[in-house]
């Protein structure tokens, strides 16, 4: 009986911390100024991207003065050409979240005139659900093939139901055990 109490306990407790491991909120660039034109190369916003694990679910928020920059998420060519004619989304707010809502590349440029040319651009890679289990592997440097558009949605509703099985778990273990 005792080794079914501690079998019951360390499945709760895994199931807890399995739900830990959900989406987070990315600060672009680690701070609120960093949506700016870099000093140097080095300042790159992409260099920050290139250290970091995005997965699907994850979001990006940037901090900016609305008056005077925005945000564009782009095309891959869009972004190569600092073409801003034609984004794919907009955001002007000056409190933007964009959420990242599959695998593979995303692209986002300055708004401002003149500002994605001097460097002010970001290229976001979200690893492919199955790159979630090694955190230690290195970042993709190629972009992952996307999924099915619905498996992105049905990704929150999982993680949400292993939470809620995991502290009723949890409550179980630790009320009748």
């Amino acid at each position: 009986m005792a080794s079914l109490r501690t079998l019951v306990r360390l499945l709760a407790i895994g199931l807890v911390l399995f739900s830990f491991c959900e989406a987070k909120e990315r600060l672009v660039g680690g701070s609120e100024d960093a949506w700016k034109i870099p000093v140097n190369s080095s300042d790159s916003l992409n260099q920050w991207a290139g250290k970091t694990r995005f997965k699907v679910g994850d979001f990006l928020i940037w901090k900016y003065d609305g008056k005077v920059d925005s945000v564009l998420q782009v095309t891959k060519e869009d972004y190569e050409s600092c073409n801003t004619s034609k984004p794919i989304k907009e955001y002007k707010d000056g409190d933007t979240k964009v959420e990242l809502d599959k695998s593979g590349p995303f692209y986002f440029i300055s708004g401002a005139d003149g500002h994605c040319q001097k460097g002010q651009k970001l290229v976001i890679v979200v690893m492919s659900e199955k790159h979630w289990d090694h955190p230690d592997s290195p970042t993709p440097t190629a972009p992952a093939p996307a999924p099915a558009k619905n498996s992105a949605s049905l990704i929150k509703p999982l993680r949400d139901g292993f939470l809620f099985l995991g502290l009723a778990s949890f409550g179980v273990a630790f009320a009748f055990f």
